[in-house]
């Protein structure tokens, strides 16, 4: 029978990971871009992805209006010391062509296993936040020998998963970018609210992702939020509850944003957890 562990992420938690939570290292500085980043032709279109470091393949996938730069950047400078970070920006997001029609995660879930085949990564680490978060759960069901481990931060398996005022303002405009891409266009960002508003008023759908799907996930998983995140926490808790080989981590005083209000705790988790031994969560 697995074992399930819940992480509650303050000092007793760190020192039980032989780390110190009063000894953290200063944020480090947002890395750049601009040697690192390179296009693919996946489906058609380019695809815009960055790679830092070296080592075992290490995937992040960003939020909804977002960037690799905007979910990670408190992310690679640590991850890259040990790892090759390999970072995807999703059609329709910062420097990736733009995406026709509506926005679906299990296409945006195709287009980066796709990305990941070209660039010959067979199995990787997957680290997501937020919509990031939910297409990584739909790679673990649909391309499970791809999936090592998984990390989901702020994911929800239904639109019901979200807080109801979550909605009820726009969401943010995504964030500039400095080369050029659908971001960069002057009617984008309007067209990318409405697009995402709808994504996640209506999705993900039981075609992208449901609870029998979640309860086939093999790869160890890591179910992160903020325990002041816009998804609600039983909803959090069922998704870790669904998985097989799941933990439960949630963050204190944190809101959805985990990766960038507060690298210094979940930086060390996650490195924490991607590093221990085959069987480790069990």
């Amino acid at each position: 029978m697995c074992f399930r562990t819940i992480f509650r992420v303050a000092a007793f938690l760190l020192a039980g990971l032989g780390l110190c939570a009063t000894e953290a290292a200063p944020p480090a500085a947002a890395p750049s871009a601009a040697a690192s980043g390179a296009y693919a032709l996946v489906h058609g279109r380019r695809m815009y992805y960055e790679v830092y470091g070296s080592g075992a393949p290490l995937v992040l996938l960003h939020g909804g209006g977002s960037t690799i730069l905007g979910s990670f950047a408190r992310q690679i400078p640590v991850f890259a010391l040990t790892r090759r970070v390999i970072g995807v920006e999703q059609f329709g997001h910062g420097h990736s062509d733009d995406v026709d029609g509506e926005l679906s995660y299990s296409r945006m879930a195709e287009d980066t296993a796709e990305l990941l085949r070209q660039l010959h990564v067979t199995q990787a680490d997957i680290v997501g936040w937020s919509d990031g978060g939910i297409i990584g759960l739909i790679l673990a069901v649909r391309h499970p020998a791809l999936v090592r481990r998984l990390v989901v931060s702020g994911a929800n398996l239904r639109p019901d998963g979200l807080k109801p005022e979550f909605l009820d303002p726009p969401p943010a405009r995504p964030p500039p970018v400095t080369a050029p891409g659908p971001a960069a266009a002057p009617d984008h960002a309007a067209i990318m609210q409405r697009k995402l508003k709808t994504l996640w008023g209506t999705a993900p759908t039981a075609a992208d992702i449901d609870e029998p799907q979640l309860a086939r996930i093999q790869a160890p998983t890591l179910v992160m939020a903020g325990d002041n995140d816009v998804i609600r926490p039983e909803h959090t808790r069922e998704i870790a509850r669904l998985i097989p080989h799941a933990r439960l981590c949630i963050v204190p005083g944190t809101p959805h944003a985990t990766f960038s209000s507060q690298p210094d705790l979940v930086n060390p988790i996650i490195l924490s957890f991607l590093s221990e031994p085959a069987g480790g969560t069990d």
